[in-house]
């Protein structure tokens, strides 16, 4: 086993180069390039190198003459949209620090992370955002001004700042280098309070040139597009946010998930970036609409051919005759429609923030799609690792960044090293050497390098369950297989110290109907009331079998729960970025889990 790769580093950034060069640097090379397109009712504006610059100096101007001095961290609260990326830009210009929120914080998080970082100016979306600061603002005594976005935040900054001379704003960017404190993010974290990771300009700029220059094909500034849909609070957003401004790549928001698809259709980009439940739901959405609409037999059909597909082009000789024609015929029937529904130009994906899975990575590749999936934390500015065009594993997270090195110690897991790294942990020393030894980042996942330098993740340290016969468990693999299948929705392994493991499962609101008219009950039952259904048990148990396929009989599902409500952000069972906190579950479903150790079990 290779227990440490290096890719060697392909770009070289200026120690004193900072995030807002590329921004006056494009506006004055290209001005009239479109940089953004930007919704305007249901139309998409284009906006140019040259007008952007001009509203992050006006804005960046307001700051300043708003008292934000140089160093001085400033919050934004809000979905993802236009404003957010030039206020973030703003930021940095005026020499702040951006200090990210997600916009469905609750009071108690959002007092935690003003009063941590030591936030002096908030800026937030909308009324009910507002209204949860001023909850809390009696408890932050740093805290002056909250602006908001939808009462004219952005119009208040500019008029603020029309009095401060241009000589300020220049002297405050020439203050800063690669080592100025660029983002203090919050970890969502699965159990216990957030931990704010500090990243400098130069760590997120080292992580944007690499992945992109590693990624040319997809950051190319005369043909590359993206529709930003994730939290620009979460760093795998925020990189790519800036990514795209590096590059000049054409950049939009969407935080309308619902109105995705057509929004996907008029804006029609190029690449997406999503994490692995996103392109679950695209594939059981299609699986279960072609079934509920008696197309099953095809789709299903067309699945196996996609995959089959895929994974032949990997092998010696690629796909042979007879199934490069029924992929063509496929194509016509199936993927072409799947395509379109992305927008029609969509030619590659970067999932992050979990394991995808080979299944599904062979699948929409095989529809011509293809995803990169990569691999990476908070505290490495977010890509550690990516598949690149031409150069990928599928079932891997790929390789390490230029100039990233990755090494597994003894005991499995992965450590980090590289310039990508941030540099501690907000007033907190104890976390940051517990986290951070000789430059060695340890992540606290399991994985294994191959020959290639290509990493395959398998578990959490701190998740691995060891069963009382003393087996050791990585329930990821087990829980991204029963996630791909089109009704459940999450799934939570248990059994530690247990004599067998078990699965919590909920089931997909979404999908819920179809399955209920093609088994004879009204579209309209809920989960509440199908829980002990035989039928529906029997459609989980055949996500159970096919889960248990890829582990031995010692690591096997013998039990499951089917629970009457979802793992959802709003009852704290998942975060943000849609992991499951693990403890608030087990927590919560105490007398559940306890009961199926309690029931004979042959």
């Amino acid at each position: 086993m290779v227990q440490e790769y290096t890719t060697p580093p392909v770009v070289t950034v200026d120690p004193d180069e900072i995030l807002t060069d590329a921004v006056f640097r494009n506006a004055d090379a290209d001005p009239d390039h479109v940089l953004f397109s930007r919704r305007s009712g249901t139309a998409w504006v284009p906006v140019t190198s040259k007008e952007f610059a001009s509203q992050v100096r006006q804005v960046a101007a307001g700051l300043i003459a708003k008292g934000v001095g140089a160093g001085d961290r400033v919050a934004i609260m809000s979905r993802t949209r236009y404003e957010w990326t030039v206020i973030d830009y703003a930021i940095w210009t005026a020499g702040g620090v951006t200090v990210p929120i997600y916009e469905t914080s609750s009071a108690e998080q959002v007092e935690w992370i003003i009063s941590d970082s030591g936030t002096v100016l908030a800026i937030v979306e909308t009324p009910d955002h507002a209204k949860t600061v001023a909850e809390v603002k009696g408890n932050l005594p740093d805290l002056g001004e909250v602006l908001q976005i939808d009462g004219g935040a952005i119009d208040v900054l500019v008029a603020a700042g029309a009095s401060v001379p241009e000589a300020d704003l220049n002297a405050r960017r020439d203050g800063m280098t690669g080592d100025t404190l660029a983002t203090i993010i919050y970890t969502s974290g699965t159990t216990g309070r957030p931990k704010g990771c500090e990243i400098d300009h130069g760590a997120f700029l080292f992580d944007v040139m690499t992945t992109t220059e590693d990624m040319a094909s997809l950051f190319d500034p005369k043909t590359g597009s993206t529709l930003m849909f994730l939290p620009l609070a979460h760093v795998f957003g925020r990189i790519i946010q800036c990514g795209c401004v590096t590059r000049g790549v054409r950049f939009g928001h969407t935080a309308d998930i619902k109105n995705l698809l057509p929004d996907l259709a008029a804006f029609q980009p190029t690449f997406l970036l999503s994490v692995p439940r996103v392109f679950e739901k695209v594939y059981n959405s299609a699986k279960a609409k072609a079934h509920g609409e008696g197309k099953g037999k095809i789709f299903d059909a067309a699945e196996g051919i996609a995959i089959k597909y895929s994974e032949a082009l990997d092998a010696p000789g690629g796909a042979s005759l007879p199934l490069r024609l029924q992929h063509t015929l496929f194509d016509k029937l199936v993927y072409s429609k799947l395509r379109a529904a992305m927008g029609g130009k969509v030619e590659f994906a970067v999932s992050g923030g979990a394991p995808l899975g080979a299944r599904l990575g062979h699948f929409f590749r095989g529809i011509g799609v293809n995803i990169l999936e990569g691999y990476g934390l908070t505290e490495t500015s977010a890509g550690a690792t990516v598949n690149a065009p031409g150069n990928q594993k599928v079932g891997s997270v790929g390789r390490p960044v230029p100039g990233v090195t990755i090494r597994i110690a003894d005991d499995g897991e992965i450590l980090i090293k590289g310039r990508n790294l941030f540099r501690g942990y907000w007033k907190n020393e104890a976390a940051t050497k517990e986290a951070i030894t000789d430059g060695w980042f340890h992540t606290g996942d399991i994985g294994n390098v191959d020959k290639d330098g290509f990493l395959t993740i398998t578990g959490r340290k701190k998740e691995l369950i060891v069963t009382a016969g003393g087996k050791n468990v990585a329930p990821a693999v087990l829980e991204d297989r029963m996630r791909a299948h089109p009704l459940i929705s999450q799934v939570m392994v248990v059994g530690d110290k247990q004599p067998f493991i078990a699965a919590l499962v909920t089931i997909d609101a979404e999908a819920l109907p179809a399955w209920c008219k093609a088994h004879g009950k009204p579209e309209s039952t809920p989960v509440a009331d199908l829980c002990e259904d035989a039928q529906l048990r029997a459609t989980v148990q055949e996500a159970v079998d096919d889960a248990n396929k890829a582990v031995s009989k010692a690591e096997a599902i013998k039990a499951f729960v089917v629970l009457p409500d979802d793992f959802t952000e709003a009852n704290g069972m998942i975060t943000p970025s849609l992991k499951v906190k693990r403890a608030v579950v087990a927590d919560h479903y105490a007398a559940v889990i306890e009961k199926i150790y309690s029931s004979p079990k042959d």
